[in-house]
């Protein structure tokens, strides 16, 4: 039977129940396999339910740097009944399907196609402990094992960061030990190792670092000057605040009292943790929030009342599948079009879209400086790809004599010297206003803050042509946004062409691996990755250059797509979508899959393109 046979280059997944401690065991795999120099990234696919669903995680393990998700799978090691006729099902011809043999595999599922392989994991527990937990967790760890001999894995790698994962609770590093052993003498006594695919110590790492980015963004948080955090728990963005709580525990505590010098509110509702956002934004703080999609529909009128009253105010948005409850412990980027014109009326706001952990961390620090320098509500985009996930990242930065940004704020010296102030009055042409903290001075730069109609002395008005003149006062302040958020970036194929890609946020890993199989069978993009919006002058020209572009995002309605029209005004034959919303992160063999269909001359159906995504990309 053909094996598929590679050396550092795979993808496996496993196949487990949520709720039995298979994800510390997956995740110990990862990070091996990360620790002998080699690039991951690991996808954890978990129900929305306690325990008792099936549940998977798949790692993309590639030398040559490739981070997104390929599609297919070489290696499915399956230890869920419940999945396993799905599982066996998505593995490549030649590949292999691990599982637990202590009951024999349906016949129906047999494919000849297939490399099978049994290990009795069930058994082998059952034989070593009595105690039923004991059972149900080592059994991870021992097919841990196992797939250290079957890949030739450095056993030594792993009983290290045995050692290192339990490094304060000793008694617990020679069961773990024991266990892996118990895996990996049973393979290499009944099985030919290594199996056609497996792997080498490598220097493919360098410097970078594994990180989720919500732990990314708690703490860019906190570099970023963040000292009120209020917000209710909602997945996948509750790990951002305690991320920033376990750092600002660490360095927010004043050194000659002990006092805590940051506050956190868990409210009783989204609309309440907007409200104190934009409260403690009023008042000088630098104060943010976290949710989901669901959380930003509800603080949609919060966020007007942001714009209009121009009061700075940062949001982390974890995207995930909707609309209501949807899925919400899967992936989608399906909020662009609710954050940027959240609210009614005339609204826009600010959106970063960060690509790795390092830009969480960035985006997430420097949004504070955005909000305080334009005055507005800033919205950094991530989705759960990004945030719960470990990612592969380069190293984070901070340059300790960076200065916060507090944008345009007068001081009670300047009052005093009789300085004109009137907080809405565009003193400097570029439409942004001086405001004043509250009681800065005892008799002047006092206003009132009011979601109404107001004057440039923020006198309540309703006077037509006072309210039209502010609403394009913030229309020109928007053109001076586009100086300030992050540029995108362009990457040009090594041929000149007239076609080109442009995608956002996690979808970069996978449309880049997609571009590089499209130049393989000669057909030559040029790349942009769109990295804020407004979109500025360089989104457009790049539009403008090419014959079409494809734009790759992860939502049914093409929303990005929608936007670049909405701004720009393109023609929707300008403009064609690649997409996927089955809740699964884009992978690159469904990008190439769909732009071939376009180019060929046909049109990628919906039904179509949700087959493509929930097949991993065939």
């Amino acid at each position: 039977m053909k094996q598929l046979e590679s050396v550092n280059d795979f993808v496996i997944k496993f196949a487990n129940v949520n709720g039995t401690g298979s994800a510390s065991a997956n995740n110990m795999f990862a990070k091996a396999l990360f620790r002998m120099g080699l690039p991951v990234s690991p996808k954890n696919i978990f129900p929305s339910n306690i325990q008792g669903l099936p549940t998977w995680y798949e790692v993309r393990v590639s030398e040559e740097g490739y981070l997104g998700r390929r599609g297919g799978i070489d290696i499915a090691l399956s230890v869920n009944p419940q999945s396993m006729a799905q599982d066996i099902q998505e593995v490549e011809p030649g590949g292999y399907f691990i599982y637990d043999n202590t009951k024999p595999l349906d016949l129906r599922l047999v494919r000849n196609d297939v490399n099978i392989i049994g290990i009795p994991l069930t058994r082998i527990c059952n034989e070593e402990y009595q105690d039923p937990r004991q059972r149900q967790l080592f059994k991870n760890v021992i097919y841990v094992g196992a797939l250290a001999a079957l890949l030739d894995m450095d056993f030594k790698v792993l009983t290290d960061l045995v050692a290192d994962q339990f490094k304060g609770k000793e008694k617990l590093i020679l069961p773990n030990i024991h266990a892996l052993e118990l895996g990996n003498q049973y393979a290499r006594n009944h099985f030919d190792c290594p199996i056609g695919i497996r792997v080498q110590t490598a220097d493919a790492v360098g410097d970078k670092i594994l990180l989720d980015g919500n732990t990314a963004l708690g703490l860019g948080a906190v570099y970023g000057g963040a000292t009120v955090a209020a917000w209710y728990p909602i997945t996948p963005s509750t790990s951002v605040v305690d991320a920033f709580e376990k750092y600002a525990r660490r360095v927010r505590i004043d050194p000659g009292t002990g006092r805590k010098n940051y506050a956190i509110v868990q409210a009783e509702d989204e609309l309440s943790a907007i409200g104190m956002v934009i409260g403690a934004g009023w008042n000088g703080a630098r104060s943010f929030t976290a949710t989901s999609g669901p959380g930003v529909s509800l603080m949609s009128e919060f966020l007007g009342l942001a714009y209009f009253a121009e009061i700075p105010t940062v949001l982390f948005d974890v995207q995930r599948a909707g609309p209501s409850t949807g899925m919400p412990t899967r992936t989608q980027q399906s909020d662009i079009l609710s954050t940027a014109y959240a609210s009614h009326g005339d609204t826009k706001q600010v959106l970063l879209f960060p690509s790795t952990p390092k830009e969480c961390f960035d985006f997430g620090a420097q949004a504070f400086d955005l909000a305080e320098r334009l005055q507005t509500p800033i919205i950094v985009m991530t989705d759960l790809d990004l945030g719960m996930n470990d990612n592969m990242s380069a190293p984070l930065e901070w340059e300790d004599g960076r200065e916060y940004d507090r944008g345009k704020v007068m001081t009670a010296e300047e009052l005093e010297a009789g300085k004109e102030f009137g907080r809405y009055m565009d003193v400097d042409g570029d439409a942004i206003c001086y405001r004043t903290y509250p009681a800065t001075h005892p008799d002047r730069g006092a206003f009132f803050t009011r979601g109404t109609s107001r004057d440039e002395k923020a006198v309540y008005t309703e006077k037509g042509e006072e309210y039209e003149e502010n609403m394009l006062r913030l229309m020109r302040k928007w053109d001076t946004i586009k100086e300030y958020v992050p540029g995108p970036e362009v990457v040009k194929a090594a041929q000149e062409t007239d076609v080109a890609v442009l995608y956002f946020g996690t979808s970069e890993e996978s449309s880049r691996e997609a571009l590089d199989y499209l130049a393989k069978e000669g057909v030559h993009m040029d790349a942009m990755r769109v990295r804020a919006f407004p979109f500025n002058h360089e989104v457009k020209s790049f539009i403008e250059e090419h014959e079409q572009v494809f734009v790759i995002e992860q939502n049914r309605d093409a929303q990005l797509r929608t936007l670049l029209m909405a701004e720009f005004e393109f023609g929707p034959d300008k403009l064609k979508s690649v997409l996927c919303f089955d809740g699964t992160p884009i992978s690159a063999r469904n990008i190439k899959k769909q732009i071939n269909l376009h180019l060929d001359g046909g049109e990628v159906e919906p039904l179509h393109r949700t087959k493509v995504a929930s097949s991993g990309g065939e």
